[in-house]
């Protein structure tokens, strides 16, 4: 059994070196490991994949590449090329040292063999007084009182900062495995991966009835908590902050930021702590990255033996299902690979080391348990492939009442536009166009998908009989607020029904219509964002039929052409494309970027009222008339904004207009005021990153390492408005005298895009002149030029 600190107290082993207060002493640990009786699963490893460095710049399409040899197992390891190395941004001091995130506590002997709730085995109680538990994945602060609980869960644990919780696992390690020096006294003897499974597995499987294993587990870290362990800035597709935002990339049609779907989630284990068995929200892809630390171990079942594994787990813990019949859904239960593989569920072992990726495909059950003290991301993906697991999830939580985490037909509808414009040729024979090619055509797959959508929604419309109006949904019906079935959950962003007589406001699916209300008449109405003909149509426009394909074709460049001139970052699906959610929509954030300088110049207050230090002193030799003097301080900005790295062309709307070429990849430098302590300058990094199917998105960042300030937004003049507005308000707060503040800013100035050796730099990137809109601008005398 293992002692915790309160018992070591009462038994007068206290350890006066005790560590930072409310931290739990190391255990000392009783009863030891037991090699001779290991229960190392014998089954068979998951595949190994070693992309190229050429293969490893697109992480959507090098996913779509190994999917065939990699999805039969469920899961697979990903080993990057040597020159991957990230910075590993959690290792900052303010960060290791000084932030605290939370722990749970996972009794390992417990997560297989214990009984129902409601009939707990009695078992020796522990010393530490218990706290909230959690259970649930998509709500990791989510907890219940002892007097609210009804299932097994696992309790709140103490609160580490990283440095602690090393220490902690560090010791706990030892204590168990008697880890001593060598037989030269320069080395710790360490127990082998196979020796640590084995050990595992007899405590999970088979442990003895005085075994009480405690471990804690940072797990489901959202990131207000310690943040990405991925640096600001990087650029890399496999920065899984980056991921949902790339070309290919389904999730980039959903708005919004899901905690641990759209958004990372951190995780921070120690030896024996625990990732139960489970599928990914929606049948989801998830992809794993091991920042740092001793290995994870992974097991995987493939997608087609979901139902198996279920049917065996059901087998063999009848009473924990009887109580809780969703209890694959909480992830606090572990299973025995032997026993799966005796029920014929193949099971396959990874075994990820620092610095490695895993990736799990749909509905592939996985589980797992972390060797020693790690750190490591995770984040879910969507590839045109997962359309048909992904429809086959929502109709299987529509059946248990279950909402889901994203919107399929969002999705869905988001991928058919995208494909409609690269088949019409809108963008022309590139390689995204081609990309989308392979999924289109007769009984393809995303045409595919489109098809059974349309035969499913026809079926249930066709259901209900006569006595509803079939009307067109506003543009707008969902664009705020989710719209979900008040009977089973469904997503409604294709179609709804509702009663404008009796439940106003409330809707259901066509499934569930005729159980909202008994009403009859005109009262009752089915919303229908495109009709069954429409839909119809778009499946042949993807089959590549010419009047079909001419007609959506030119329903969606419309669209996108009036996307375009309100200057949105992506499309408004509730128009036919969704506008991003985090771009503010209001007249103050979408003024044209490219004002003229002389009047962007004579907004701003007189040089004079700021603290215009070393590289922006106005030199007394100009003439003091205002206009001249803010010429002489936006020349000063101009010639200090340094090049890091000038990217890119891409040549796709949105990353270039008549006014400016985005790059992606552009990295630039500049001094500002510092949006801690404005009487003082910083350095700022401004970048272009590729949000995929939203075109450029624009972040600056203040350089200095121990300040956390990241502004990020749909323009370049949006994100430096928002370092404007921080700089005044602690401009206003400290009440300076010696500086006032500032009015406007040019946010393509401060980018650098108004800076004549990076125009010219830029524009030698587009010799031939592709970006038409742009150079014909320039054609007509037009110049950028300050």
């Amino acid at each position: 059994m293992v002692l915790t600190a309160e018992s070591r107290i009462k038994e007068g082993k206290e350890d006066t070196n005790v560590g930072p207060p409310n931290i739990p002493r190391h255990p000392e640990v009783l009863a030891r490991w037991d090699p001779a009786k290991a229960r190392r699963p014998d089954i068979a490893e998951a595949p190994v994949f070693y992309p190229s460095l050429e293969e490893f710049e697109d992480t959507v399409a090098y996913i779509e590449k190994i999917r065939p040899s990699a999805e039969p197992y469920g899961i697979c390891r990903i080993v990057p090329p040597l020159k991957w190395s990230p910075p590993f941004r959690l290792r900052e001091k303010s960060i290791w040292e000084g932030i605290k995130f939370p722990t749970r506590v996972q009794d390992v002997e417990l997560l297989q063999n214990r009984g129902p709730v409601k009939q707990k085995q009695k078992k020796k109680p522990k010393a530490r007084k218990r706290k909230r538990s959690s259970s649930s994945k998509r709500q990791p602060s989510s907890v219940s009182s002892p007097e609210e609980e009804k299932v097994f869960g696992f309790n709140s644990g103490p609160d580490f900062t990283l440095e602690e919780f090393e220490k902690y696992a560090r010791r706990f390690k030892e204590s168990y495995f008697e880890m001593k020096e060598g037989n030269a006294g320069d080395t710790k003897w360490s127990p082998s991966m196979e020796e640590i499974e084995g050990e595992y597995w007899r405590i999970v499987e088979h442990a003895a009835a005085d075994d009480d294993v405690e471990v804690y587990y940072g797990a489901d870290l959202e990131n207000k908590v310690l943040g990405s362990g991925f640096e600001r800035g990087e650029t890399s597709g496999w920065d899984l902050n980056n991921l949902r935002r790339l070309s290919g990339s389904l999730l980039s049609f959903e708005r919004g930021d899901i905690s641990g779907v759209l958004v990372p989630w951190v995780y921070v284990g120690m030896c024996f702590s625990t990732f139960c068995w489970h599928v990914e929200d929606h049948h989801l892809y998830s992809i794993n990255y091991n920042h740092f630390g001793e290995p994870k171990v992974w097991y995987g079942v493939p997608g087609t033996h979901a139902t198996s594994l279920e049917k065996a787990m059901r087998k063999h813990l009848p009473e924990l299902f009887e109580e809780t019949p969703d209890l694959l859904h909480g992830l606090v239960t572990q299973f025995s690979p032997s026993i799966l593989k005796e029920e014929g569920v193949p099971v396959y072992r990874a075994v990820q080391r620092a610095g490695e990726y895993v990736l799990t495909f749909p509905r592939a059950y996985h589980a797992g348990f972390n060797s020693g003290f790690n750190c490591a991301e995770a984040v879910n993906v969507a590839t045109v492939d997962w359309l048909s697991h992904g429809q086959n999830a929502v109709e299987l939580l529509s059946d248990e009442n279950k909402k889901t985490s994203v919107s399929h037909d969002k999705l869905l509808l988001g991928a058919a536009y995208e494909a409609v414009r690269s088949l019409s040729g809108d963008e022309g024979e590139s390689g995204k166009s081609l990309e989308w090619r392979c999924f289109c055509d007769k009984n393809m797959t995303l045409t595919k998908a489109v098809e059974t959508r349309l035969r499913m929604e026809e079926a249930r419309i066709d259901a209900l009989g006569g006595g509803f109006r079939l009307m067109k949904m506003e543009k707008y019906f969902d664009s705020n607020c989710e719209r979900e079935c008040a009977k089973c959950s469904y997503d409604l962003h294709l179609t709804a029904s509702g009663c404008s007589k009796c439940s106003p406001g409330e809707y259901a699916c066509t499934k569930h219509a005729n159980e909202l209300c008994s009403c009859e008449g005109n009262d009752r109405f089915v919303l229908l964002r495109h009709t069954v003909d429409e839909l119809r149509s778009l499946v042949r426009a993807l089959e590549g039929e010419p009047e079909h394909l001419k007609t959506w074709a030119s329903m969606v460049r419309e669209v996108f052409s009036e996307a375009q001139k309100r200057e949105p970052r992506g499309f408004d699906l509730n128009l036919e494309f969704q506008v991003d959610g985090e771009f503010d929509d209001t007249s103050e954030t979408r003024h044209d970027e490219a004002e003229d300088l002389k009047t962007w110049a004579s907004k701003v207050k007189e040089p004079r009222d700021f603290d215009l230090n070393l590289e922006y002193q106005v030199d007394d030799e100009f003439d003091n008339t205002s206009d001249a003097r803010h010429d002489a301080y936006m020349l000063n900005f101009a010639a200090s904004v340094e090049t890091i790295n000038l990217g890119f062309l891409v040549f796709r709307d949105l990353w270039s207009n008549k006014h400016a070429i985005y790059p992606k990849g552009f990295k630039s430098r500049v001094k500002f005021y510092n949006v801690k302590d404005p009487m003082r300058m910083s350095y700022y990094i401004s970048e272009v990153v590729d949000v995929g199917l939203l075109g450029p998105f624009f972040t600056v960042t203040l350089e200095e390492a121990h300040q956390d300030e990241s502004f990020s937004a749909g323009s370049a003049q949006a994100c430096w408005e928002m370092v404007l507005q921080k700089v005044n308000e602690e401009i206003k707060k400290r009440q300076e005298r010696n500086i006032h503040t500032l009015e406007s800013i040019n946010g393509l100035q401060m980018f650098g895009f108004l800076s004549p050796s990076i125009i010219q730099a830029i524009e030698a990137l587009d010799p031939n002149h592709r970006l038409v809109e742009y150079w014909n601008l320039r054609k007509q005398g037009g110049s950028l030029e300050v």
